[in-house]
């Protein structure tokens, strides 16, 4: 039978890479982030992804790193206080 589940609140640490801050993203993930050029490549828990300018570069509550697409970032997370 299909259930219906609702996500667990949970606070994360996230940074949104401008094209200009390849130093703090480079703190914020180690050595889980190759910069290139115009992009990031994050290893992620299923393999690499590529970040582009303007997406988010998410810790999850693994210690994992990941990117997020602006607009996906935006429907699911707010700013903590």
């Amino acid at each position: 039978m299909i259930q219906k589940y609702i996500k667990r609140p949970i606070t994360i640490e996230a940074v949104q890479w401008n094209g200009h801050n390849t130093n703090e993203i480079i703190s914020f993930c180690g050595n889980h982030c190759m910069v290139k050029n115009t992009y990031l490549i994050i290893q992620t828990l299923e393999g690499n992804h590529i970040a582009e300018i303007d997406d988010f570069i998410i810790k999850g509550i693994e210690g994992e790193f990941y990117p997020c697409k602006p607009d996906i970032f935006a429907k699911t997370y707010y700013q903590a206080d």
